[in-house]
This record gives C-alpha cells, sequence and structure tokens, in this order.
C-alpha cells in the first residue's frame, strides 16, 4: 500500500488499513488480503529516560502482516495457528512461544475487537487481532501482525543497532540514523518537506538529524537504507535527490 494514506492518518502506520472498507465502512471488500510486508511510519516506540527509542523500536519498519477477511470465529484460531508453523520453520520453537491477552472486546469508533499478543521467551514479537465491523458483525476480518525487524533481532540475538544499522551503528548518534532511514524512505516515496501533512512529517524526522554527524553528508546512509526499503516496493524518487533533500533541508 502506498506509505501516503491519506485517509484518516497522513501516513501508513499499519497494513491493518487495507481492511477499511470491510471494518470501518462495512463492505465486502478490502484493499488487500493476504500476508503484506508494510513498511510504515510510526512516533509510538518506546523510549527511555532521555528520549531516545528503547532498543527493539524505530520510527520506521515492516509491519509484516497477515490480513483477510473471515466467515467463521475458528478461522481465527487456525491462522495463529498457520502463524506457529510459519514461526518454527523460521528456528523458533513452539515450546518457546507464548500468548497471552484478555478476551475483553475494544472499541475505536466503527470497529470492535480482541487482541491476544504472542511473544518468544521474554520477548514480544507481535499480536494477532480478531476485528469486526460494529454495526455489521459479520464483517469479520483478522490482523496478524510482527516488525520484520523485531523478528529478526529474536531470530539471531544479534544487538540492536548492529541488526538494523549495520556498519553505521558506531558512526552517529541512534536518532540520526533512526532519523535518515525514515526520512529516505519517506522522500523515496514521494514525500517532500511542507509545513503540513504528509510533508510535515518528512519535515519533523529530518529535522532530528544531529548537523555535525551529517556535516560529511547522507548519502552512504541513504543509500543502505534505500537498498533495504526498494525490498518491498520500488521507490519512485533515486537516492541521489534523496540524499539531496536530507541536505537541503538541513542546510549543509
Amino acid at each position: 500500500m502506498p506509505i501516503r494514506w491519506g485517509r484518516e492518518t497522513e501516513l501508513t502506520i499499519s497494513a491493518v488499513q487495507a481492511l477499511d472498507p470491510l471494518l470501518k465502512d462495512g463492505h465486502p471488500l478490502t484493499y488487500r488480503s493476504g500476508f503484506l510486508p508494510q513498511p510504515v511510519v510510526r512516533f509510538t516506540g518506546q523510549r527511555d529516560a532521555s528520549g531516545d527509542l528503547r532498543e527493539g523500536f524505530l520510527t520506521s519498519f515492516v509491519n509484516v502482516s497477515r490480513v483477510q477477511p473471515i466467515q467463521r470465529m475458528d478461522e481465527y484460531g487456525v491462522i495463529l495457528d498457520g502463524w506457529l508453523s510459519v514461526l518454527s520453520r523460521l528456528g523458533f520453537h513452539a515450546r518457546h512461544i507464548s500468548v497471552q491477552g484478555k478476551l475483553a472486546t475494544w472499541r475505536r469508533r466503527q470497529v470492535e475487537g480482541i487482541t491476544l499478543r504472542f511473544s518468544h521467551l521474554d520477548l514480544t514479537l507481535g499480536d494477532v487481532v480478531l476485528l469486526w465491523n460494529t454495526d455489521n458483525p459479520e464483517r469479520m476480518a483478522v490482523d496478524l501482525g510482527t516488525g520484520l525487524e523485531r523478528l529478526a533481532w529474536a531470530r539471531t540475538q544479534l544487538g540492536w543497532r548492529d541488526l538494523v544499522f549495520g556498519r553505521f551503528a558506531t558512526l552517529a548518534p541512534p536518532p540520526t540514523l533512526d532519523a535518515v532511514r525514515t526520512a529516505t524512505l519517506l522522500l523515496g516515496h514521494g514525500i517532500r518537506p511542507a509545513a503540513r501533512g504528509a510533508g510535515g512529517i518528512t519535515r519533523r524526522v529530518i529535522g532530528t538529524i544531529d548537523p555535525d554527524s551529517a556535516r560529511l553528508g547522507v548519502s552512504s546512509l541513504v543509500r543502505a537504507s534505500y537498498r533495504y526499503w526498494r525490498l518491498f516496493g520500488e521507490p519512485n524518487v533515486p537516492w541521489p535527490a534523496v540524499a539531496m533533500a536530507i541536505e537541503e533541508e538541513l542546510g549543509i
């Protein structure tokens, strides 16, 4: 799905938004369904006392989800069982997987649901959500999602910063690395800095880059981030233009 959403959020923040026609409008259709590797931008990651993102959290990441309509309640369990098989093939033993949650329903405007979270050992990987349209409960769907980077972290046991930023991990402060990574995603999809709207988010992200760390340019980090993001959809802006846009916004 496009990074610029523009329906109820400026940016795509979850693959579950592909189910909006079914869940929010009560119509028997979706924008997409099935397994979706969806790049997203969120500002809700947990932060430490200094305001930096904690390990395991990023402003931009790949939300790997299975989103699909269902006809019967038991399909919810079947989909979770299928996901356990996927995790097993990735090397996660079922005895180390736990599922927690409450069966009490929540409501957000037109949608109600039940959320269960699944973990590997002590690390939360994601959740599996049963959702339905409040006025038309027969319009049901499942959203099973996890962050690709978090999944790789659990599987490889690498240090978080090394896993995400590779050879750049010690060359700049984490907030700058996170911001360049996110700005590359946004600019690569044509969302240039602006005073408001989606462009305002791009400007906000670039504004957190440390100018001293970027004084020699950001092209190397942009290229690395660009190679990663293009695995999930070809950007429509070439990487040199992305690097130039960041540097122009920073005034370097």
